[in-house]
């Protein structure tokens, strides 16, 4: 039986034999995710965290088109000063923070374009399953100007390498299924959603009947040997990226449909 425990339009929750599933649900807007979401979302793994009940939890997108396309831009309009781009990375850090130390296995069902922050998700999850139309990428040096969380390129690097972590963002391009599967950005691939959506289900029931100990301490004991650079440590990459006239004009040429003209300062 399910049973919703924080469910809101934009974000489902919801919990069915141990297994707690998480919808991105704004198809219409290629499942981009609004602050409140990405609150919301850390919520969740705090609930998840405290009920034992829960032995696993897959994340996926709403449609066939988009898991997530990352953060809302209209969101950024909002920014004035230095303190509002370190706070926004710092929220980054946190939720996705909270979910990579989610006590129980996450599988992250990927069918669609999965960028920005959507990838940054991905990332966070413990194994990754994609279709055969799955893109995922980081294309903010062709978009925004932007830069990823210091906490997510350490994660970007641990799971591909700096060579390819560079390459990736540098060419800003998206990777199809194939090669995300070499690189290890998915650990498998399947034709198509329907298959995408029972698959997940068979490897979310096939790890909540392992050793749930097992399970936790192997995840937590990943989590600490892999090296996270700290907030302190990337303030100074951040200020530089936001603060720029560079991501002004990414951001307006965006939302206005047009391409930047990027200034390099």
């Amino acid at each position: 039986m399910n049973a919703p425990v924080v469910a809101t339009e934009d974000l489902i929750y919801s919990v069915e034999d141990g297994i707690a599933r998480l919808t991105f649900n704004r198809p219409q807007a290629r499942n981009a995710l609004t602050f409140a979401m990405y609150e919301q979302m850390a919520a969740i793994c705090e609930a998840v965290n405290g009920d034992r009940s829960i032995k696993a939890m897959i994340l996926t997108g709403a449609g066939d088109k988009a898991f997530a396309s990352g953060t809302d831009i209209s969101q950024f309009r909002a920014f004035k000063s230095a303190q509002d781009a370190l706070d926004y990375e710092s929220r980054i850090d946190r939720v996705l923070g909270a979910l990579e130390a989610c006590r129980v296995p996450t599988i992250a069902a990927i069918a669609g374009a999965c960028t920005g922050g959507g990838a940054g998700i991905a990332a966070c999850c413990d194994i990754r399953i994609g279709t055969e139309s799955t893109r995922i990428g980081f294309p903010i040096a062709r978009t925004l100007g932007n830069c990823l969380s210091m906490s997510n390129i350490s994660r970007l690097v641990s799971l591909i390498g700096p060579a390819r972590t560079k390459d990736l963002i540098f060419k800003a391009r998206l990777v199809e299924a194939p090669e995300a599967l070499a690189l290890g950005l998915l650990n498998e691939v399947v034709p198509d959603l329907t298959t995408l959506q029972r698959r997940a289900e068979e490897t979310a029931k096939l790890v909540a009947g392992n050793a749930p100990i097992t399970l936790e301490v192997t995840k937590e004991a990943v989590r600490r040997i892999r090296r996270t650079l700290t907030r302190d440590e990337g303030e100074d990459l951040i200020l530089r990226a936001y603060m720029s006239e560079d991501f002004r004009e990414g951001m307006d040429a965006f939302l206005n449909k047009r391409a930047p003209i990027w200034k390099g300062k």
